[in-house]
């Protein structure tokens, strides 16, 4: 009995740990945008754009840190979620942002469901070969399908009501900001409640060792299918709230170096981990925007010195070896 209630107290002990670190992550969540709010309050399209990639990111993160898919073409979804919400605006007069959101959603999971059951049919290398061809694929099907996306040229004419009817998108980016962080929370929180949730598990397990997966009697490939397509619903977010914000959408959406700096991003902060996510968005954005400012001619340079250093000195990513190092100076105090 006592062996019980000791389980059921430590039980209870974690899932409070889990909500205090959750709520520290919110509220730190929140004082970074606030601080980039009145730090920038002229280039808030920036920061909105910091929150488009860092749901891309984020996305990315549940299928290769959390599934260890490897995939060089996640911008097929966040591309696919954009084309969708703008083309209900631009061809259909659809300009409800809650409803360019959920196109977006649409958009985004089914690309998912597409581009998993293809890219799961490999392991290692040919995931990467097929993730590129994806890419490739989406791109041009994009460019030759104009009269919908507009080609090269892009596609115009979105143009998105106010929210909930009362918050005009304004020439400042005041609203696209504020709708994108309430987006971005509340995605951020569903996803910390579906990592822990033991579908979240069970797609860890299946990293780690997918034979004992196969041989418990789960199927490994429908649960990453599933997983896709929860992805490019996080991605189609980020897709939709870039053709909101910006109101347009162009083949760069689509391109392989989008799914590149996304990769490279997910790497800088550290991979498995939701903060690292986001803190890899956010340090990678902000040093590329200040660095191609202050050297023009050299700054990728400077981009790629920074990510040796972090692979070299850092194979955790900022964040994870942040977290590793605090963890180890929690169980020697303990």
């Amino acid at each position: 009995m006592a062996l019980v209630m000791n389980d059921e107290n430590q039980r209870l002990q974690h899932r409070r740990g889990f909500i205090t670190r959750d709520l520290i992550g919110i509220a730190v969540i929140i004082a970074i945008a606030a601080i980039g709010y009145f730090a920038f309050p002229d280039n808030l399209a920036l920061l909105t754009r910091m929150i488009t990639i860092a749901l891309l990111v984020l996305s990315l993160d549940l299928v290769t840190g959390y599934c260890g898919v490897a995939t060089l073409g996640h911008a097929a979804l966040f591309g696919s979620g954009a084309y969708a919400a703008g083309i209900l605006s631009a061809h259909y007069g659809i300009n409800d942002p809650l409803l360019m959101m959920l196109a977006g959603i649409l958009g985004g999971a089914l690309a998912g469901l597409l581009c998993g059951a293809i890219i799961l049919r490999a392991h290692g290398l040919p995931q990467l070969v097929l993730s590129i061809a994806l890419i490739n694929l989406f791109h041009e099907f994009a460019n030759k399908a104009s009269s919908w996306t507009g080609g090269s040229d892009g596609l115009s004419g979105i143009a998105p009501d106010p929210v909930l009817g009362l918050f005009e998108f304004d020439l400042y980016g005041h609203t696209a900001f504020f709708f994108g962080m309430a987006l971005l929370l509340i995605v951020f929180v569903l996803l910390r409640v579906l990592v822990r949730s033991p579908f979240g598990m069970l797609c860890r397990a299946i990293k780690q060792d997918p034979l004992r997966i196969r041989a418990m009697g789960a199927s490994p490939k429908a649960a990453l299918i599933r997983m896709y397509a929860i992805s490019g619903a996080v991605a189609g977010v980020g897709g939709a709230l870039n053709a909101i914000s910006t109101q347009v959408v162009g083949l760069d959406s689509l391109s392989f170096t989008q799914s590149a700096e996304a990769l490279v991003m997910l790497v800088l902060g550290g991979t498995g981990s939701l903060f690292g996510a986001l803190s890899g968005t956010l340090i990678f954005m902000l040093f590329e925007d200040y660095v191609s400012a202050a050297n023009p001619f050299h700054w990728l340079t400077m981009v790629g010195a920074l990510l040796i250093a972090v692979v070299l000195f850092a194979p955790k990513g900022l964040y994870g070896t942040a977290a590793a190092f605090v963890g180890r100076g929690r169980e020697q105090r303990s």
